[in-house]
């Protein structure tokens, strides 16, 4: 049994939203109790003692939407690639990455991707794969390392035609066989979607072999008008809009998650609402890739749940928060807009998000939910409670104020260092697998000791 306290207890529970001097009483994978610090000491005195510090207690986050494939492009540049366009960005960089990535270097994008999750507060990801160089195993070996640091995965392989049938039948089977283990594992931390790429990359022939493959198993988790060539495709090629498509071909429904949806207009959002489908903004992705903003303020007014991811532009979460914030009100020309709206992605609809697939609570600080907790180190000069906590997020927290990360029940990193975790060994493979890549992918040599 674990006791985490002696710190501001922010639950995200209406019920018992807030405790000065709180504590949070973990037994096993889930959260016992949660109360002022001094009665849990002396109700659970055998308890193993996890010091916040006087900083504040806060339910893990949740990213909605990554990639892991893109783990070891940090710092790189693909020489002769200079993209004007969003194709461009994804032939010359992402597509060209994974094209060359084995399993070995989808194992390191999951080490490299997961430890930087759990140093940020994420207790919770949902993935979307690709590595056409080494398709087969794949999902398996995401599975693995999540297993081995602890971390709390949905998980998909992105199904596309861009390589040739060949590849695009592995894609459709990787995510079958994972979907099989995963019902049979009925393992509370790994889950299982059935993933696809743009819509400009899948013909209806092959969306027709996904939906047998997935046969209503799960949910499929989805890129949809990321750019304008979606929207081009699917009118050009097949005389309707892209949700359209996904509705004809049996894709949308309460357990979909849609990615992007920047180039939808009002019926395709009636369409997305009225399938109970939800979606996912990754607000730094869309701008740094230039493809445009989200009309999410429009798509939650209609109902529809839509939380936030990263697309693995960044692992923090409160970054994502911080921009989407700005983006929203610079698109919309108003400084009075999408603050509550934030908010309610990153703690509420997440959280809706994740219900669709796990069987615990995540997301809030209550009886029999999952332990999923954090410590975050935050001195505010100005006052702070449950009234303004989403103030105190948007303007002043970020994820680098994470000094402790319980998933499950398991202290992963405490007082800033890993727990059980040999975080040297892994960086020094890590390296090993990413100057491999970057070799093939530049023709040139990149020796791992000259960087470690």
């Amino acid at each position: 049994m674990l006791l985490v306290g002696n710190g501001r207890v922010f639950t995200l529970d209406p019920e018992k939203p807030y405790l000065k001097d709180g504590a949070v009483v973990i037994d096993g994978e889930v959260i016992r109790e949660v109360g002022l610090f001094g009665d849990m000491k002396k109700k659970y005195p055998d308890a193993e003692f996890v010091d916040a510090h006087g900083q504040l207690i806060l339910p893990g986050f949740i990213n909605a939407h990554t990639h892991i494939y893109s783990g070891l492009a940090r710092g790189l540049a693909i020489e002769g690639n200079n993209p004007t366009n969003f194709f461009e960005v994804l032939d010359g960089m992402w597509w060209n990455i994974d094209r060359h990535l084995t399993l070995d270097g989808t194992r390191a994008c999951a080490y490299a991707t997961i430890l930087d999750c759990i140093r940020d507060g994420v207790t919770t990801i949902f993935d979307h794969h690709a590595s056409f160089g080494e398709i087969h195993g794949s999902l398996f070996a995401i599975k693995d390392v999540a297993k081995e640091l602890g971390m709390r995965s949905c998980l998909c392989y992105e199904v596309s035609d861009r390589d040739g049938e060949e590849k695009c039948l592995q894609s459709i089977q990787e995510n079958a066989d994972f979907i099989t283990w995963a019902e049979k594992e009925n393992d509370d931390m790994i889950k299982a979607m059935f993933g696809g790429h743009a819509l400009f990359t899948i013909s209806d022939k092959t969306f027709e072999k996904m939906v047998e493959a997935n046969n209503g198993r799960t949910g499929f988790h989805i890129h949809v008008s990321e750019g304008m060539n979606d929207v081009w495709d699917s009118l050009q090629n097949y005389g309707c809009r892209a949700v359209e498509r996904l509705l004809n071909h049996n894709i949308l429904g309460p357990k979909t998650m849609l990615g992007h949806c920047i180039h939808l207009n009002g019926d395709e959002m009636d369409i997305i609402k009225e399938t109970g489908t939800m979606a996912v903004n990754n607000p730094e992705s869309n701008m740094g890739n230039a493809v445009g903003c989200a009309p999410v303020l429009q798509m939650l007014k209609k109902g529809i749940t839509v939380g936030m991811g990263t697309d693995a532009y960044t692992h923090d979460m409160l970054e994502s928060l911080k921009v989407f914030l700005i983006i929203q009100r610079h698109n919309a020309g108003l400084p009075n807009v999408a603050f509550g709206e934030a908010l309610q992605m990153l703690l509420e609809n997440n959280a809706k998000i994740c219900a669709k697939y796990f069987k615990k609570p995540l997301g809030v600080l209550k009886e029999g939910a999952a332990a999923d907790v954090i410590v975050m180190d935050y001195k505010p000069f100005t006052p702070i409670d449950e009234n303004n906590l989403g103030g105190h997020m948007i303007f002043g927290l970020m994820g680098k104020n994470n000094r402790t990360t319980i998933i499950n029940g398991k202290v992963l990193y405490k007082d800033r260092e890993f727990v059980g975790i040999d975080e040297e060994k892994i960086n020094a493979w890590t390296m090993e697998q990413a100057c491999r890549l970057w070799g093939d992918l530049n023709h040139r040599e990149y020796k791992p000791e000259q960087y470690l």
